[in-house]
């Protein structure tokens, strides 16, 4: 794994990882809401497997990235486009998870040049009343959200949800920076998460030219299925491909997104 990496852009700090081999398929990744580039094992052996090299960046406010106020979600395009050149990467796909997703789409609409492919997973669609919460009143309800699911950990609980019992995040040092970087340093980064999510986001979709393909789950507990008709009924051309599972799937879903993005399938 490669160490923590940074660029500067307009007197802001972006802060990114790479994952996956150095000769890798070029991906950059936008991680969900919230969520850092620190990935676990099994996510990171998948890219290894797909043969792609990803670049994981933390939005504006997390992971020790600068934040932004006010930002959009079309903002994003810009750091992307620093971040790919910093890489010497002309051409690469992109790919968003839950809240990454409509980071993603910025990408393939706002860099049709430069984006390859297009992969949603989980994703979300715009805000039907576009009336973004005001940071004072979201910013206890986020925190209280981050102490009740450190206590559980604290309390000897998983990282996440219904992973295996008897595997305490506690005793783990690298599951502890995730969860510590996401629930106890990322307020920031989350709060301008969900305001931007809320307000029109500065971009339509992207039209045919850029494949997009969307993956959803048979039995996601955080984005309803009207998320995924929603995306899959208003962007050009778009593939759909359900699994069988819920908000985050399993290591071969993962493979199998990676090896659309190199272009297998169709």
């Amino acid at each position: 794994m490669d160490a923590d990496r940074s660029v500067e852009i307009d007197g802001r700090v972006v802060r990114y990882r790479l994952h996956g081999p150095a000769d890798g398929f070029p991906v950059i990744a936008h991680n969900g809401t919230p969520s850092t580039r620190l990935r676990r094992p099994d996510q990171v052996e998948a890219m290894r497997q797909s043969g792609v090299r990803v670049l994981m960046p933390d939005r504006p406010g997390y992971g020790g990235s600068t934040r932004r106020p006010g930002r959009t979600v079309a903002d994003v395009a810009g750091d992307v486009r620093v971040l790919a050149d910093a890489q010497g990467w002309d051409r690469f796909a992109v790919f968003g998870g839950s809240g990454g997703g409509p980071h993603a789409l910025a990408c393939a609409a706002l860099l049709p040049e430069r984006v390859i492919r297009c992969a949603v997973l989980s994703g979300i669609r715009p805000a039907e009343d576009a009336d973004p919460p005001e940071e004072r009143t979201l910013r206890p309800r986020l925190e209280q959200i981050s102490r009740d699911i450190m206590d559980l950990v604290a309390a000897g609980g998983p990282e996440m949800p219904g992973m295996p019992p008897g595997s305490p995040a506690l005793d783990d040092p690298e599951a502890m920076a995730r969860l510590r970087a996401t629930f106890v340093d990322g307020y920031d980064g989350w709060v301008d998460d969900q305001i931007a999510l809320a307000r029109p986001w500065g971009f339509a979709m992207p039209d045919a030219a850029i494949p997009v393909g969307v993956w959803y789950g048979t039995h996601d507990e955080n984005v309803s299925g009207e998320h995924a008709r929603w995306l899959l009924a208003n962007i050009p051309g778009v593939r759909g491909r359900q699994y069988a599972g819920g908000h985050l799937p399993g290591p071969a879903t993962f493979r199998e997104i990676y090896g659309w993005l190199r272009g297998a399938g169709d």
